[in-house]
């Protein structure tokens, strides 16, 4: 394929983020996930001790994560609610400690103008928000710091049970909501070139959903903004494989490797490493980029 394959028309492709700069018409960024909640699905509250989340996030940067996403509250609706003073208690102190440690970028995953306000006096460079920007204050909240945000498409937002969600066509209906919600943030006063969006694989979407966003994936993508998609060792990978959760990663691999051809330019992981080597060959194979070694192969 090749180096000028059709660009996704995105607002504002080169942007600086916190620290850092980011290409995103020949550029994929890696987010790492450090959870501090004791019940992710992925890591079972393996980083819910301050310490332990702290040392995952400096050694996911180490391992090439541009970007470290930190979140006090799950978005499952089978966990114990709190409230926003708890989820600043334990988002806040992580960011602080990384914001020291490092200039990759940080985001907080939350949907509270509270902790949201309280996270970037922290040091955090992005609000994450699995709830579209519908809690009230959080749209001010970001268009006042000038900070990026990622506007996620779910239908009942973090902790709220959604039975059986259905959709007469989930693609349409997700591009119109995020649509909707990037209007809503630029009438906030939040710049074009602060907005990314993120259609929301698995949040309230059965296996065939997550599975129809990916296969049109350039539905979302050509809205024009930045795309995220966080897809890492999801249920419908593991639904589609019939695999457990800590056995989804090459499953993740292939449905991230085909989300950037279809013009994904974020991708959230848990597996960092792996996560790299994919999009840098990726970036490659695309024209992106050359060899990080020197060609050895002299026939």
């Amino acid at each position: 394929m090749s180096g000028d394959m059709p660009s996704p028309g995105m607002v504002s492709p080169v942007r600086r983020i916190g620290r850092r700069e980011f290409d995103f018409e020949r550029q994929v960024a890696i987010m790492a996930i450090v959870n501090r909640t004791p019940n992710s699905f992925h890591d079972q509250g393996r980083t819910y001790e301050l310490d332990r989340a702290v040392a995952a996030a400096v050694r996911a940067v180490d391992d090439g994560a541009d970007w470290v996403d930190i979140g006090g509250f799950a978005f499952s609706a089978a966990q114990a609610q709190i409230g926003a003073e708890e989820e600043i208690e334990r988002v806040v102190p992580v960011i602080a400690q990384v914001r020291a440690a490092t200039d990759a970028v940080i985001s907080v995953d939350t949907h509270r103008a509270a902790v949201a306000r309280a996270a970037i006096e922290a040091g955090a460079d992005v609000i994450n928000d699995t709830n579209g920007l519908r809690e009230p204050g959080i749209a001010e909240v970001a268009a006042e710091a000038g900070v990026t945000v990622v506007v996620t498409h779910s239908l009942g937002g973090p902790g709220k049970r959604v039975f059986r969600p259905s959709y007469a066509d989930v693609v349409s209906e997700v591009a119109d909501f995020l649509r909707e919600r990037v209007s809503f943030a630029l009438k906030a006063g939040i710049g074009a070139e602060k907005i990314i969006i993120d259609p929301g694989h698995d949040l309230n979407k059965n296996t065939f959903h997550s599975l129809e966003l990916t296969r049109r994936l350039e539905e979302i993508t050509s809205i024009g903004y930045p795309t995220l998609v966080a897809l890492s060792n999801k249920d419908f990978i593991g639904e589609t494989l019939d695999r457990p959760p800590g056995e989804r990663k090459e499953g993740t691999i292939a449905a991230n490797v085909l989300s950037i051809v279809k013009g994904a330019r974020i991708l959230r992981v848990h597996d960092v490493a792996a996560a790299v080597a994919s999009v840098r060959m990726t970036e490659a194979v695309l024209g992106w980029r050359g060899p990080i070694a020197p060609s050895h192969n002299l026939a």
